[in-house]
């Protein structure tokens, strides 16, 4: 008889988490799991899913006048909000349901409760202490504002869910995927997006030349982007906090402009002031913060217990997610390692095999595709040209195009496929595309990089015709070698 309540106890109930609470126990493991928000996590409820069908919504938008350049006898819609946001929670409550019904299913206890660590051992929950041969922890991240006075006028992504309504005008200060997934979408549904990043470029991390078409398309589709630029100060706007000098269309709504009204057109309070670090002062309806996500591990009293935390917050471990308590492992957001929903689930089931299946397995964080949903959408595996090149001499091979359909229908709209090519090996050393679907093109070809694929490889590879992504295979000469 065990020494313990539970073989496994997870706390955090995302993907990563559930998929392993799962997996242990239809292995036979008495496994328990406790979720103090909703199961899902930051994926299912105010991450990936939901941002994903807001992309979709945004995308109609284009869509009208490209069906009047093909001979479609249609007028622009109107995005209605409250009836998409009915849609969008509906199917939200449906996917916790499925969540919850896996678990029930699998014999995994549910607790529906903060829990906490109490000792290598032991978890705090529902104000008992329940034991545990081992703990996981799968808490994931959550999104931060700032450091700077009435930073709490902003929202933070998870907000952007459940809004009362649109604004009219939204700044988002940010340039990483997060900031310019969410600049897009709003901008396609019709908002007038303001984007402020201190650095030089956006997306920073990404291959520059697919950094550069994506802020060039971002800028093409109305987002006023402005580089090198950051928040200095915010308040309530008002007559002590109005903008001094005209701002554009893009940075105020037009009734401010014209009457002086600054009743919020939309969202859950009144308008914001906003000095930036270039000295130019606006008012928007809302500021939303993409600055940066934190490892949930605050009040966990994981240190207490002799797990170790990094600069950040996040739980240390090695490469089978174990942390310096051999009893408790982390996987997912928490650890900041690769913060994708496919990693923390590969994690989770490496962390079955390796604890509960006798099969020591650590986690593959090479090679993983990746895409980031902007309009256009880039989708990645492997280096960038930058990383590259610094680890030994390459051929790149690139391409730059008006795709056919937006093409045909007057769009400005540009596309590009990019391969790095290992001179030595001739080796797929990454691969970079920038069009729509970009997300669905760079599953395929991630199979390819995994593999090992060659460029002779892929130029022997029939291409599909008329298709954007022939490209990747009909690229026969670099256009440079570093």
């Amino acid at each position: 008889m065990s020494d313990f309540d539970y073989d496994l106890f997870v706390i955090g109930g995302g993907s990563g988490g559930v998929r392993a609470a799962r997996v242990a126990a239809a292995g036979g493991a008495k496994v328990a799991l406790a979720e103090e928000s909703r199961l899902g996590g930051t994926c299912v409820i105010r991450g990936c899913v939901p941002k994903k069908l807001m992309v979709f919504a945004s995308s109609y938008r284009e869509g009208f006048s490209e069906a009047r350049a093909y001979g479609w006898d249609v007028q622009d819609g109107e995005f209605h909000w409250p009836v998409f946001q009915k849609h969008l929670h509906e199917e939200l409550n449906r996917l916790e349901g499925v969540y919850r019904k896996l678990l029930d299913g699998s014999g995994v206890e549910i607790f529906d409760s903060r829990a906490t660590v109490a000792g290598a051992h032991t978890v705090s929950v529902d104000g008992q202490e329940k034991t545990a041969k081992h703990i996981l922890v799968a808490t994931g991240g959550r999104p931060t504002r700032p450091d700077m006075p009435n930073a709490d006028l902003g929202i933070v992504s998870d907000d952007l869910f459940d809004l009362d309504a649109l604004p009219e005008t939204l700044l988002v200060i940010g340039g990483g995927y997060i900031a310019c997934e969410f600049a897009c979408i709003m901008a396609g549904l019709g908002v007038k997006v303001t984007q402020y990043y201190r650095g030089a470029q956006i997306l920073r991390g990404f291959d520059d030349e697919a950094r550069g078409l994506i802020a060039e398309m971002m800028q093409e589709q109305g987002i006023d982007l402005h580089l090198g630029t950051n928040i200095h100060e915010m308040a309530p706007a008002g007559a002590d906090h109005e903008p001094s000098g005209t701002a554009s269309d893009a940075a105020m709504g037009a009734s401010a402009q014209s009457s002086g009204d600054l009743l919020p057109k939309g969202g859950n309070g009144g308008p914001i002031w906003v000095k930036s670090t270039t000295g130019q002062e606006h008012v928007f309806d809302k500021v939303l913060f993409a600055t940066g996500r934190t490892p949930n591990t605050e009040g966990m009293g994981l240190e207490d217990v002799g797990v170790t935390l990094g600069r950040r917050g996040e739980v240390e471990v090695d490469e089978y997610s174990q942390t310096g308590v051999p009893s408790i492992y982390a996987i997912g957001d928490v650890t900041n390692r690769v913060n994708l929903t496919p990693v923390a689930i590969r994690e989770g089931m490496a962390f079955v095999e390796t604890v509960f299946n006798g099969n020591p397995t650590p986690v593959d964080h090479e090679l993983i595709p990746s895409a980031v949903f902007t309009t256009p959408e880039y989708g990645t595996v492997g280096l960038t040209e930058e990383d590259a090149r610094d680890q030994e001499p390459i051929e790149v091979y690139c391409t730059s195009f008006r795709p056919m359909q937006t093409a045909f229908a007057g769009k400005p709209w540009r596309v590009m496929m990019k391969l790095i090519v290992s001179k030595e090996t001739r080796k797929i050393l990454g691969c970079h595309i920038v069009a729509p679907a970009a997300g669905e093109m760079i599953q395929l070809a991630g199979i390819a990089v995994k593999m090992g694929a060659t460029k002779e490889d892929f130029d022997r590879t029939v291409a599909v015709h008329p298709t954007m992504s022939e490209e990747i295979v009909t690229m026969r000469d670099p256009i440079r070698t570093a």
